[in-house]
């Protein structure tokens, strides 16, 4: 049976059941006392014309004695009827308002509907378990890319926060443990429609639990999991789950990048960052020595990273002998002048706050300005709402949490191809970065690009496919403006993976041709994706592109093109 009608009988019997005597009795009473017609003959009610008069009588609406006017008899019964029924009405009503009421009565009406949304979801989507800082900005930034999300969180008032968002798509919302196999299941874990899990809670235990369900589940469904410690990462990857994001190594990584390479800094930065959006500035971080304030584990991935590019670094840790950091370690905080001298703050080039305190890392960072204003200072954001101090303290590079792991993520679901494409990237210098990023600012407009795969493929290109079989392609060709042919489509061309991936091309020229199964990544503005998108699946649209004559389609429309020449 339905849970929630199950509750609801559950709870109600008692007052059903006086319901039922209550209208049982009044009826019965009406048909046996006898009344009066207007012919002054002995006249007997029928039970239809009972339960009719009780039906109106017992909620008090009133309406008249009918079919004849009630004898004294009949007028006493409805008198005590009237009582009986307005007191059996009280009683349900107070039991309906206590188990509407009730917790367990509405988690099983909100548990009905989401599963109703689950069953009517017709449109590919992904399970986002934790609506959190970074769950938030990850389910925007899919929604504005016209992906379907499904949430699952433990904490009721982030689930209403989500209901009271204004989302371009309805997205459904269950308070609910994420790592239960049961609530899973009911958000479409088996759902063919579902493309991949992620898991943003911040426990790495239950974000691991999710990774473990869903394995042994659907071992075909991808998973994505934040995990914030070594061995919670080691042991999400030793069972076969695709991504495992850390984003203390994340930030590391990238503070390493941009000592040793800005341009590549600033290409990763343009194609992770939110769609849309205004582009990043250029970062250049200077060598020597810099001075790292908490040794936890955003300390410890951001020191591996320094390390690697050859700088020096002095430690400030309250816990030394609790965090390992046993030499060139200062004792302290970082928020006492006297501290930063210490560490030899005067002659440093750059600042690290990386303790897990907003207030303690925007204290660091005021103070160790002032003794040092040529200092490049790094920030650690613990907490979406303090974005406002960040920005007000002039902080050269923030580490904020949440938009690192959305980013991340966002990449790994929309374009499986960009970490691909980042990994080849390192591989050229600086001047080929600077060269990139130079060509998709001109073709963005100074905007975040858009992202986006094409794979050629029956289902994604059957117009392009079909062509193919009887003419050779070119990249070239299908980048042409259909609006102004002597031009592209403003977009860039990042990479051509063919072979199954034995081969990759880093961004390829136009003349190369396109061969089935190509897949082929794309940045730039919306309006080319969906222009290339249209050739690929479209024979006219594409026909247009290779030869620019808008050829008439169908059988009629060609009869009249030929009458007319």
């Amino acid at each position: 049976m339905d849970k929630v009608l199950f509750l609801f009988l559950r709870r109600m019997r008692a007052p059903l059941l006086l319901l039922m005597a209550a209208y049982s009795i009044s009826i019965t009473g009406l048909v046996l006392i006898p009344g009066v017609d207007d012919q002054g003959e002995v006249w007997r009610m029928d039970f239809f014309h009972a339960f009719y008069f009780v039906t109106y009588t017992a909620p008090t609406i009133g309406f008249g004695e009918i079919p004849y006017t009630f004898t004294e008899a009949q007028r006493m019964w409805a008198a005590l009827t009237i009582y009986m029924s307005v007191i059996a009405w009280l009683y349900a009503i107070g039991r309906i308002l206590g188990l509407v009421q009730d917790p367990t009565f509405r988690l099983a009406v909100s548990q009905q509907a989401f599963d109703r949304s689950i069953r009517r979801l017709r449109a590919p989507f992904f399970i986002v378990c934790g609506y959190g800082d970074t769950g938030g900005l990850l389910v925007r930034a899919l929604l504005r890319r016209r992906k379907r999300v499904v949430v699952i969180d433990s904490d009721q008032d982030r689930i209403t926060d989500l209901a009271l968002s204004d989302m371009d798509y309805h997205v459904p919302g269950l308070c609910a443990d994420a790592s239960s196999s049961a609530r899973l299941r009911s958000a479409g874990l088996h759902n063919p429609f579902c493309q991949g899990v992620v898991a943003l809670t911040d426990s790495d235990e239950v974000n691991l639990k999710i990774a473990i369900t869903v394995k042994l589940l659907n071992p075909e469904l991808p998973v994505i999991c934040r995990a914030e410690s070594v061995d919670a990462e080691r042991n999400m990857r030793s069972f076969g789950t695709e991504h495992v994001i850390n984003p203390f190594e994340t930030f590391g990584d990238r503070l390493a990048l941009a000592l040793h390479s800005p341009g590549h800094h600033l290409l990763h930065q343009w194609l992770s960052s939110v769609p849309g959006s205004d582009l990043p500035m250029p970062l250049y971080p200077p060598g020597g020595r810099w001075i790292l304030c908490g040794y936890g584990r955003f300390g410890k991935a951001v020191h591996q990273g320094l390390t690697r590019e050859g700088v020096t670094t002095v430690i400030i840790e309250e816990d030394p002998e609790g965090t390992g950091c046993t030499r060139d370690c200062v004792q302290g905080r970082g928020t006492e002048a006297d501290t930063l001298q210490q560490a030899g703050i005067d002659g440093a080039a750059g600042i690290v706050a990386g303790t897990n305190h907003d207030t303690n890392n925007l204290s660091i960072l005021m103070t160790a300005h002032e003794l040092n204003p040529d200092l490049f200072m790094v920030g650690r954001q613990n907490k979406d709402d303090n974005g406002a101090l960040f920005a007000a303290g002039h902080v050269d590079l923030v580490m904020r949490h949440s938009e690192i792991l959305a980013e991340a993520v966002l990449a790994h679901l929309t374009s499986p191809l960009l970490p691909l494409f980042l990994k080849l990237a390192r591989e050229r210098d600086d001047d080929w970065a600077n060269e990139l990023v130079s060509r998709i600012g001109a073709v963005t407009d100074e905007r975040v690009p858009e992202l986006w795969s094409a794979p050629l493929t029956p289902d994604a290109a059957p117009a392009l496919l079909q062509r193919l079989r009887y003419e050779p392609l070119s990249l070239g060709q299908l980048l042409v403006d259909p609006g102004r042919r002597e031009q592209q489509v403003p977009c860039v061309t990042l990479l051509l993976q063919r072979g199954g991936g034995r081969e990759k091309l880093v961004t390829p020229d136009a003349e190369i041709p396109l061969h089935p199964g190509d897949r082929i990544l794309f940045a730039g503005q919306p309006c080319a994706a969906s222009r290339i998108n249209r050739a690929l699946r479209n024979p006219q649209a594409l026909d247009f592109l290779i030869t620019g004559e808008d050829r008439p389609q169908g059988w009629i429309w060609r009869r009249i093109a030929q009458r007319a020449a």
